[in-house]
């Protein structure tokens, strides 16, 4: 822990009360469009500056805690019934999804300035879904995770609902919450099943944990995500346990379960990613942008931060045809990357093909993780039957692909936010997703044109660009381990090329569509002054990763030596 606070105040729950209260200020006093939008600006960039803070007070203060949790202050009291604290922390990871976040969330209020609609509530949520996604990234307790997970359901179905397409918003809205609430709804259960079974850790195995959670004792009830990453799968070992009057074996499956739909489905993975289509498709250009952005992040850093080190054994267990939970894992991610392409490829809709790039790019994020959980398993097992561990090959496999799946994320939430940045521009001047109906319009927008390319090729993975980076450490990494079901995933790649060029070649390329030579096609100012910082980030990241690389790399690092 560092001596480092706002006015007294812990600066990651700062992170999570400045949006907090630009929620209530812009939504209840600034009633004038022009004072809300600067309001909501300001509020957004104040938490940015601070991201920014946090980002690199981590990044100068990492080796001191070995890369793992640093904290700016002491867990609180908060549900002492359930034994719930008000606990937060961060680690490369988690540090770098909050610098995401803090990018993109004054991006997406820069670009709904064009919203004249009750333009003060939905700038209000666009805030509120900050506020849930910095809880996310930042808390270290199991409960208070799944509330601010839950707190950033509530601004997208509304911005969904309320200012997304006239004619499928309704649909698109209803079935995204309906998705997500059946996803959370077994996580719910799932984090209640955790925190009460955590009671029935023996006394070494609470002295296990002092370090982390300081006065714990067996019998107690914890939801630290720390303590509990140690205790549960010792206890889903202990052969003859019951809770509840149910075997703890199953008991650990059922929970497993509802971590997997719940994340599968903001990922989202190949199938539970119906509803993203229609929900990118329909939403309001902020918040197409933070649903690829941040959203779909949650659900991957679900997988990494709970889902792998809370069910080491599960992974590794035989489920179906031989095949365990990891490799099929694996191959959902594969059939994202290859079916998401083909769907992309297949689309007319600028942003339903946009939509589904996203599940192609994911895929890759899920194709990691596969290698992380099969890794990390095979080590945890390998330590609790006295075994050597993993091997220097496979530990440094399993370093490269988590290093790939969280660049990945970082790097897709750039460039997705860029593609639905100007996919929904052109869209509000055209008022038509038909790429059909486009051709042409670099003659007319030629600033337009050369930004769509540049964006697209970062989406692309093309060498220099952000997109490259993430998709190659994944590869790299998953090769060793899941040879077959990699190379099938070069499919993918080949009509991600395809789905890419046929959307440039649609909207810049060929004859001149008449029906748009009175309309204004080129970007407004508020949007190239959102499209810049993306620019200069695809770029910087592509030639020069380090700068976040090596911070990702040590929390990574760490989390596999410790269990390996």
């Amino acid at each position: 822990m560092i001596d480092f606070s706002i006015f007294g105040i812990d600066p990651l729950q700062v992170l999570i009360l400045l949006p907090a209260v630009g929620t209530v200020v812009v939504a209840a006093f600034f009633r004038q469009i022009w004072l809300a939008r600067i309001g909501a600006l300001a509020f957004s960039l104040l938490t940015l500056a601070l991201a920014v803070v946090v980002f690199f007070t981590y990044q100068n203060n990492a080796e001191s805690v070995n890369y793992g949790y640093l904290m700016f202050s002491e867990p609180q009291p908060w549900f002492e019934v359930l034994g719930s604290q008000a606990s937060f922390g961060i680690d490369g990871i988690s540090a770098a999804m909050i610098l995401l976040t803090g990018i993109l969330s004054p991006l997406s209020i820069l670009v709904s300035w064009e919203v004249t609609d009750r333009a003060p509530m939905h700038l209000a949520l666009l805030l509120l879904f900050e506020v849930g996604s910095m809880g996310v990234f930042a808390t270290t307790d199991l409960m208070v995770f799944f509330l601010f997970y839950e707190l950033s359901l509530v601004p997208m179905y509304f911005l969904i609902n309320q200012w997304g397409s006239p004619g499928g918003r309704l649909y698109a809205s209803t079935k995204f919450m309906i998705y997500s609430i059946g996803g959370t709804l077994g996580m719910l259960l799932a984090t209640q099943l955790i925190g009460w079974a955590s009671s029935l850790a023996t006394p070494d195995m609470a002295a296990q944990v002092q370090g982390v959670l300081p006065g714990f004792e067996a019998g107690m009830n914890t939801y630290n995500m720390q303590a509990l990453s140690v205790l549960w799968p010792q206890l889903s070992n202990s052969v003859g346990l019951t809770f509840l009057g149910t075997s703890i074996e199953t008991v650990k499956a059922l929970a497993f379960l509802g971590f997997f739909v719940a994340f599968a489905i903001k990922v989202p993975i190949w199938p539970f990613h119906t509803w993203l289509p229609d929900a990118h498709g329909e939403a309001p250009t902020a918040g197409s942008m933070l649903l690829a952005g941040v959203m779909l992040k949650l659900g991957a850093y679900g997988f990494i931060r709970l889902v792998v080190p809370l069910f080491p054994d599960v992974w590794i267990s035989e489920v179906f045809l031989g095949m365990n939970f990891a490799t099929m894992f694996a191959i959902l991610s594969m059939l994202g990357i290859v079916l998401g392409a083909l769907a992309a490829f297949g689309q007319n809709d600028i942003k339903r093909l946009v939509a589904y790039s996203s599940v192609n790019h994911m895929g890759f994020v899920g194709l990691g993780v596969a290698v992380m959980a099969l890794l990390y398993g095979e080590a945890w097992q390998a330590a609790q039957t006295g075994g050597g561990g993993l091997t220097a090959d496979a530990l440094q496999t399993g370093i490269i692909a988590t290093n790939g799946a969280v660049m990945q994320m970082f790097n897709h939430g750039l460039s997705a936010a860029g593609m639905f940045l100007l996919a929904g521009g052109l869209y509000h001047k055209t008022h038509t997703r038909d790429m059909t109906q486009y051709g042409g319009l670099w003659v007319r927008a030629p600033i337009f044109g050369g930004i769509f390319i540049f964006t697209s090729m970062a989406s692309l993975g093309l060498p220099g660009l952000n997109g490259f980076i993430g998709e190659f450490l994944v590869v790299r990494g998953s090769w060793p381990i899941f040879t077959a079901i990699t190379a099938l995933s070069m499919v993918g790649l080949l009509f991600t090329g395809s789905y890419i060029l046929k959307g440039i070649r649609a909207v810049l390329h060929g004859p001149f569509n008449l029906k748009w030579r009175d309309t204004h096609l080129e970007l407004h100012y508020n949007e190239m002054w959102a499209i810049a910082p993306l620019m200069v980030l695809m770029l910087v990241t592509g030639i020069l990763p380090n700068w976040i690389l090596l911070t990702i790399n040590g929390s990574v690092t760490a989390l596999l030596n410790g269990i390996g």
